[in-house]
């Protein structure tokens, strides 16, 4: 079963590469265009791929020095696995390349999508879509051949190589994990330093070439409109390729953390099922629902077309019937995976027609149908189909100032149904995955497993729903294509058509992204229980190896002991102390603060004792390992680390809001969204202020650009750009790298949980509030230039155009950054993990 499962994963990634390779071979082989607009796709083409190296050498240079880090943390402080650091290479590595792939489609495809749309509006759509495609297949192939070669490593190869080097399930489900991590960093260089160039360009373009010269956007004479092109290559592509990648790995392995941890008691295992087959089933189950969907999506893909009359409402329609199909098929999927794979624990079934159908397929079918619904309500509320956009368009009759307050109003507004939609979703995922008991803590590490396959659901269909986000930039490119190179007014108004579609399919997608990091993110937390348990398990490895005793204290609330199983071998086994135990007592509380531990492990031996069975003799559980320990004191039990619910944890790190670290932890959280938002605003107010100040020196200095005598420095602001992007990104970047670290260190584990609390909750409400509004901004400019309120040129215009500048560092920058934020910030937790658990101020007893 393992072995056909993870061919499935496989063979998926496999055929996602292929396929998108084929769609690469095709978007080649269509008509290029003329010489003008091959030469002009060159220019964009040459400035994104000098921008990308450059990146990729500042992005290296910090893999670099944060491998090292990590492999100080794994080979010198022994608090994480030795593969984290390799694991974190490739998780990077692959996403750079996911999102290097598809930029490298995006800048050929532009000139000929433009040249498909000089013959008809689908000829046009076909070239866009499927060459957006190659984006969306590269990601999810390349996502999921990382996972399962990784699987394959941990779990097949390295048995094979050496026979007592065995890692337990929970060992390799955690390490894998980790390399999320290095996607994660990937991912918000790219999209933090896409962002600030591509916003750097367009405010700069636009300000000075639509408002203060009046010359229509892509116009030839604008310095800025070649950089402004590469932006939206490597903001709207790589940033967005790279985005999604680590969002799409994060939900997988999160899932098969939380489904091996699910199992790792009997409690939940169903009769005649092995613990260890169980736990095997739950963590595939996410892989098959990858490879499948992959499948699924391609077969989406293939459906989307339309006629050449089609109106914006006909365009969504076409794309909405690819999604539609990829979704449907994917829940019907779904049941079936669930049923065959999915351990039938007791009371968390389903009855349909006769058949007992896991509730966690309902929990997958309840992320696709959230992952829609958002979709739905981003276009409603971006597209200029809808009234909150056409509502918008008409305040700019009043001038830019009630245009501003109307799109943040818009945009404020927008957040409380994709709010309402995870809420729902979230309580529902869990519900049906865990049998509805809530209260029953035997039950609640299944239900978070039902919320990180309500992720996976609706990531499942990234192929398809990927590939229509990536398709945007590639319309907005042709457009300016088609502009530069004179092409005739048909050929801009179709592009134009779908430019306009591609806003809102990118709002749509940046709101699709945003909802699965919400999701992710609180897997992602679930998942760092699981790490934290990791952590004591190595921390009590090392103890019993330095302190010869039966019980050693190592911290206030960590207990490790040593055992013989029946053969005869040593083994440790750690426990926590309940604070509520100690409390209780005030005699065992003083004797216990007596034995001190601050200058290093102590004996206990004489406070706690195994429970025995009736014969005398240490009493063992199915595993053969310690059935139970206790204070001989006062008979209060500790706490075996290997079994403890997360309610466990709960307790014993007081993860309640009543606790000032939390409650500290969730302000730092909530704090660094918008610290973070302004870093990255205010990097693309400085940056487009170098961008406007070049350009209107090039038409001060050379008057002949607008006489068309005199040919713009095309090569001088996508240089300014890469610059102030490269600079800029570094801080906002070191902002989420840092602080889970540095809370971690003060606050310890309840601070982090806090931590992450804030950052979800604060992160997704301002990312939702900024991608719409900068969305809605950005259409009702374009509907006001497709002929609304006397079009191009009047005041109406200019005020939208004010608004659309507002909005682009809202919707293409510091919004789409958040979700990143959001995961990287967990992921960080995740890897740093072990080092919080025993060496923060509370680990050691300071604060």
């Amino acid at each position: 079963m393992t072995v056909f499962v993870w061919s499935i994963a496989f063979i998926g990634s496999i055929c996602a590469l292929i396929q998108a390779y084929l769609f690469y071979k095709t978007m080649q082989t269509s008509d290029p265009g003329n010489d003008r607009m091959q030469e002009i796709a060159g220019y964009v083409r040459e400035g994104a791929n000098a921008y990308l190296t450059q990146q990729y050498k500042v992005v290296g240079v910090f893999f670099l020095v944060i491998v090292a880090l990590l492999a100080y943390a794994a080979f010198g402080l022994n608090v994480q696995s030795r593969w984290v650091p390799f694991a974190f290479l490739t998780g990077g590595f692959f996403s750079g390349l996911a999102g290097w792939f598809g930029m490298k489609t995006a800048t050929l495809a532009s000139n000929r999508t433009a040249a498909g749309a000089q013959k008809s509006l689908n000829q046009g759509l076909q070239v866009a879509f499927r060459s957006g495609a190659v984006m969306g297949l590269t990601v999810v192939g390349l996502g999921l051949l990382d996972i399962t070669l990784w699987f394959a490593v941990l779990y097949w190869v390295l048995p094979l190589v050496n026979p007592d080097y065995t890692m337990k399930l929970v060992d390799i489900t955690v390490t894998m994990l980790c390399f999320g991590m290095g996607a994660s960093s990937q991912a918000l260089f790219a999209r933090v330093g896409g962002g600030i160039f591509t916003k750097a360009a367009d405010v700069g373009a636009d300000l000075v070439g639509k408002v203060e010269q009046g010359i229509p956007e892509d116009d030839p004479r604008n310095p800025a409109t070649i950089a402004d092109n590469v932006g939206d290559n490597v903001g709207d592509v790589a940033g967005m390729g790279a985005d999604l990648y680590e969002s799409y790995c994060g939900s997988i392995l999160a899932t098969a953390a939380l489904g091996v941890a699910a199992f790792s008691t009997s409690e939940l295992v169903p009769s005649g099922m092995n613990g260890t087959q169980a736990q095997l089933q739950a963590m595939m189950l996410p892989m098959a629902i990858a490879g499948i969907g992959i499948f699924l999506s391609i077969a989406g893909i293939y459906v989307v077309r339309t006629k050449d009359d089609a109106t914006q409402k006909n365009l969504l329609s076409a794309l909405g019937r690819g999604i539609n199909l990829s979704t449907f098929l994917v829940a019907v999927a779904a049941i079936f995976l669930g049923t065959w794979l999915m351990p039938k624990t007791l009371g968390t079934t389903i009855t349909v027609g006769g058949i007992a159908l896991p509730g966690v397929a309902f929990s997958v079918i309840t992320g696709l149908v959230a992952g829609w619904i958002i979709g739905k309500w981003t276009e409603y509320s971006t597209s200029d189909e809808f009234k909150p956009t056409r509502n918008l368009a008409d305040q700019s009759l009043t001038g830019p100032a009630t245009i501003i307050i109307g799109g943040i109003a818009d945009g404020m507004m927008s957040v409380w149904a994709p709010v309402v939609v995870i809420c729902i979703a979230t309580l529902a995922s869990f519900g049906f995955a865990n049998g509805w008991n809530f209260s029953d803590v035997n039950f609640f590490a299944l239900g978070l497993y039902g919320v990180g396959i309500a992720a996976v659901g609706m990531l499942s269909t990234l192929g398809i729903t990927l590939a229509t986000d990536a398709y945007g930039p590639i319309a907005d490119n042709a457009g300016g294509n088609a502009e530069m190179s004179g092409l005739d007014p048909i050929v801009r108004q179709r592009t134009d058509a779908l430019d306009s579609l591609g806003n809102t399919t990118a709002a749509t997608g940046k709101g699709f992204a945003i909802g699965s990091a919400a999701l992710t993110a609180l897997a992602l937390m679930a998942a760092y229980i699981e790490e934290v348990r990791i952590g004591f398990e190595r921390w009590g490895d090392e103890v019993v190896e330095v302190v010869d005793a039966d019980f050693i204290k190592a911290s206030d609330g960590f207990v490790v002991s040593k055992y013989s199983d029946a053969n005869g071998k040593m083994h440790s086994a750690t426990w926590l102390v309940s604070p509520t135990s100690l409390a209780a007592d005030e005699e065992l509380e003083a004797a216990w603060k007596a034995k001190t531990f601050k200058a290093g492990p102590v004996e206990v031996a004489d406070m706690i004792a195994y429970d025995l069975d009736e014969s005398g003799a240490m009493k063992v559980d199915e595993f053969g390992r310690p059935a139970g320990a206790r204070f001989t004191a006062t008979g209060d039990k500790l706490i075996f680390l290997p079994t403890a619910h997360i309610q466990d944890f709960s307790d014993y790190y007081n993860f309640s809001v009543m606790n000032p670290k939390v409650l500290v932890g969730t302000f730092l959280g909530v704090m660094a969204t918008l610290v973070f938002c302004a870093m990255t605003m205010k990097a693309v107010g400085r940056a487009a202020q170098g961008m406007v100040e070049e350009v209107r020196r090039q038409f001060r200095e050379k008057p002949g650009i607008m006489e068309g005598t005199d040919m713009p420095d095309y090569a001088a602001p996508v240089a300014i750009s890469t610059k102030a992007a490269q600079r800029e990104m570094i801080v906002p970047s070191l902002l989420g790298l840092l602080l889970p670290v540095v809370t971690g260190l003060l606050l310890g584990v309840g601070g982090v949980m806090g931590l992450l609390v804030g950052t979800l909750t604060g992160g997704f409400c301002i990312a939702i509030f900024m991608a719409n509004a900068g969305g809605s901004w950005d259409n009702a400019k374009k509907y006001i230039e497709a002929g609304a309120h006397g079009g191009k040129g009047t005041d109406a215009h200019k005020a939208a155009v004010v608004g659309d500048t507002v909005g682009d560092p809202f919707k293409d920058t510091s919004g789409p950054s958040l979700n990143i934020l959001i995961k990287l910030m967990s992921m960080v937790s995740v890897v740093v993990a072990g080092l919080i658990v025993r060496y923060s101020l509370v680990a050691l007893g300071i604060f």
